[in-house]
């Protein structure tokens, strides 16, 4: 696939994302808005890739939108900004909803829309000394209200609103402390623990369950108790019809490791 502003690879079950604007500190402007999303979609369909890796290159993970961008969007009428809101909303559904996990490998500064794309990811590995984390919006008289619903979910709704309400920039460990990334690691292992995982997931994990748990979970969110637990009852019937719990069970019954 050709890209201008990100680079697509996939083979051996992996699809890695790459933002490549290094000189603009992967700033997002709407061409890599597209372009994120065309790359997440493309990964959603091959069905030879199981896990999904969003990295970054250069010093930066993201710094959120592009000046430029922002300059144009205070001439945008109503119209214009609900437009341009929808492209970032659908780029992060598509992150949330699609169904493979989706790795985050944060390096360096993710902030405002940057983090955001981190709040999506399913799990996000950090380094521990060179990246932080920040929705900065406020700061500028902005407010990072796409993410908020992601990010609520992600943090709860006390520690969202502490984040978005101060806009302070957060270290590595202290991401980790709210739940906002999985983990804050040595800068020099990112990438190391980053395949460990993505290892683990495509040899250990169904991908059929696996997706069909991050759409369970996706679903359940706003359902009622009674709905969610009904949900879930035939979320639970599908998956013993399907071939991989079958074939699961006949491994473990066997004392056997399934390949997957």
């Amino acid at each position: 696939m050709d890209f201008r502003l990100i680079r697509y690879a996939a083979g051996q079950r992996v699809a890695r994302i790459t933002l490549n604007r290094p000189d603009k500190r992967n700033a997002l402007d709407d061409t890599m808005v597209g372009e994120l999303t065309s790359a997440f979609l493309a990964a959603a369909r091959d069905a030879n890739v199981k896990i999904v890796v969003l990295a970054a290159a250069g010093p930066a993970f993201c710094a959120g939108a592009d000046l430029v961008q922002l300059e144009r969007m205070s001439a945008f009428d109503l119209e214009q900004n609900r437009a341009d809101s929808l492209r970032l909303a659908t780029l992060y559904r598509t992150m949330y909803e699609i169904r493979k996990p989706v790795i985050g490998l944060v390096h360096g500064p993710a902030l405002a829309g940057g983090c955001g794309l981190a709040s999506v990811c399913d799990f996000v590995l950090a380094a521990r000394d060179r990246a932080t984390f920040g929705y900065t919006e406020v700061r500028i008289g902005f407010v990072p209200a796409i993410v908020s619903v992601y990010l609520a979910k992600r943090i709860g709704e006390g520690r969202a609103r502490e984040m978005i309400l101060r806009g302070n920039v957060l270290r590595a460990t202290e991401a980790e402390a709210i739940g906002l990334i999985t983990a804050a690691v040595p800068d020099d292992q990112l990438e190391k623990l980053g395949t460990e995982l993505v290892q683990e997931l495509i040899a250990q994990n169904s991908g059929t369950a696996m997706g069909m748990a991050k759409e369970m979970l996706g679903m359940m969110n706003g359902m009622n108790m009674a709905d969610a637990v009904d949900f879930a009852v035939n979320v639970n019937a599908s998956a013993r019809m399907t071939a991989d719990c079958k074939k699961g069970v006949q491994a473990f019954l066997q004392k056997q490791q399934p390949e997957w």
